[in-house]
């Protein structure tokens, strides 16, 4: 196998009926018959568009796959327009907690001591994401998290430390999108010498929709990136079958891909978790874990109307909204930790079958303008597998860095680092991880790496909350609960080696105990 660094898929155009073009004669319209006749007039005039757009490619190769890449999205479009003109909601009576055979617990899966089943399986990162919410330019995979490595760091080690020990070869496959693609392809040069394969392949590239007009934004196929969007990990499918690195990867003997975000440091290879696979003959497992309070958004795997589902907020009609963030109800998440046959995906999309959910992504566009990005999630294809279901996970395997209060939690010394793995720390005396919350002031990594002279101990922390303008000394140790709020104009800077135990620390640095 060879990298494909990125470029346009050849994605195979879609095939489309015109549906609308009629005029109501009566006033007595319906409203279904309104919206199919909208619905008909919108595709019709994106299809124009799409059109005018790839007629401005001039070069014959590249007008074949960004038309391809076009009328993929043009089929996606068009779905969204019938969903919406019928009204299309899931059946809220319909939802049923999954059964224990859907679920399995991470703890019933048999001890695995084959290493050599490794050789079947390639690991996939989802590399699309931009560091931006972090105060960060380029892919968010290459921000320093830990002892001076960034996330792409530490899973090449992990990787390669697999590879070495067990004398495996499993490969590390980055997605990219066109967004992360040059950054990438400049970053991963460096690891020439190591013992792994890296290869990577783009997502596709859609066009932003105004929302008023429901027309694409941008002009040419070269115009700004800002009026383009890589739809949704959903994409995964079509791009690597699209990108030939689907087929290599099967004639080279690989069977499975384990899919994860970049940026969830708990992602690592399970040799219990495949062991699972291959014995139960699994084309698609997902890794869920226990939710709590913070996790009340993340969708959660459901039974309906007999089959396994995976069920999104974005989904979730607005007054059952709560009952979605129920710990009751949906007690478990999706970690978006995937597992997958690589000829099960073979299989479901050369059948052509898959029918992912839309999730309307509303944005705003530079120019102030409202847009629409219609995007899919890849653990939605759950219902296109045979025997898919779930495990529930240790938390321990989803451990995200979405903003700088993660970045604080896995620098910290709760965890130590081994071979480009996070683990526990064994002095820590509970499982759960504390809850910290860090205000605007510790937004971007600049910000926050100004503000603490060294990570504070926090083996014995519950809570931490910092609001304001405050800094921390060298040697911080906190404890239980703590609470720093500098009011506005204030500044609070502890001094080296504080020490706080269930304090809250107000702006005239007062201790006070509660």
């Amino acid at each position: 196998m060879s990298a494909n660094n990125g470029g346009n898929q050849n994605l195979q155009p879609a095939h489309f009926t015109h549906q609308g073009g009629q005029r109501a004669r009566t006033r007595g319209v319906s409203t279904m018959n309104f919206h199919s006749a909208t619905t008909g007039i919108a595709a019709n005039v994106m299809r124009n568009e799409i059109n005018q757009l790839i007629g401005k490619c001039s070069d014959a190769e590249v007008k074949k796959a960004f038309g391809a890449e076009m009328h993929a999205f043009q089929n996606l479009f068009n779905r969204y327009l019938t969903e919406r003109a019928k009204g299309q909601k899931i059946k809220w009576d319909s939802i049923k907690s999954p059964s224990s055979e859907q679920i399995v617990p991470y703890s019933k899966l048999p001890k695995a001591a084959n290493h050599s089943i490794l050789d079947k399986l390639a690991v996939l990162k989802l590399n699309g994401g931009l560091g931006t919410t972090m105060g960060c330019v380029g892919p968010k995979s290459v921000i320093e998290v830990r002892d001076g490595m960034s996330f792409l760091d530490l899973a090449v080690r992990q990787l390669e430390h697999l590879n070495e020990t067990h004398g495996v070869n499993v490969p590390l496959i980055l997605m990219n999108s066109f967004n992360t693609d040059d950054d990438t392809a400049r970053v991963i040069q460096k690891y020439a010498n190591h013992n792994i394969e890296i290869l990577t392949f783009n997502q596709s590239r859609f066009p932003r929709v105004s929302k008023e007009s429901l027309t694409p934004l941008p002009r040419a196929p070269d115009s700004d990136k800002s009026q383009w969007y890589p739809p949704g990990h959903g994409d995964f499918y079509d791009a690597i079958n699209n990108s030939g690195l689907l087929d290599r990867l099967i004639a080279a003997g690989k069977e499975y891909i384990f899919v994860s975000n970049a940026d969830n440091l708990g992602a690592v290879v399970d040799l219990n978790i495949l062991e699972h696979m291959i014995q139960t003959q699994s084309e698609f497992i997902m890794e869920v874990t226990d939710k709590t309070k913070a996790d009340v958004k993340g969708g959660t795997l459901i039974d309906y109307e007999g089959s396994i589902r995976l069920l999104e907020i974005a989904q979730v009609p607005k007054d059952h909204v709560e009952d979605f963030k129920s710990v009751r109800k949906f007690k478990i998440f999706n970690t978006n930790n995937l597992w997958m046959s690589l000829s099960g995906i073979k299989r479901v999309v050369d059948a052509d079958i898959m029918d992912l959910e839309i999730i309307v992504n509303h944005k705003v566009a530079d120019s102030g303008e409202a847009v629409i990005q219609l995007e899919t999630a890849c653990g939605a294809a759950i219902k296109h597998f045979k025997n898919a279901h779930g495990i529930n996970v240790p938390r321990s395997r989803f451990l995200p860095v979405k903003s700088c209060s993660d970045l604080l939690l896995i620098t910290s010394d709760l965890y130590t680092l081994e071979h480009g793995t996070l683990t526990m720390n064994k002095e820590r005396m509970f499982e759960t991880t504390p809850v910290i919350k860090l205000g605007d002031h510790f937004k971007k990594v600049s910000q926050f790496q100004k503000r603490f002279k060294s990570i504070p101990s926090m083996l014995e922390l519950d809570h931490l909350t910092v609001a304001g303008d405050v800094y921390f000394g060298k040697g911080t140790v906190l404890r239980g609960t703590v609470i720093v709020v500098a009011n506005d104009g204030a500044k609070i800077e502890l001094p080296d080696g504080t020490v706080l135990e269930n304090k809250l620390v107000s702006g005239s640095l007062q201790l006070t105990d509660h």
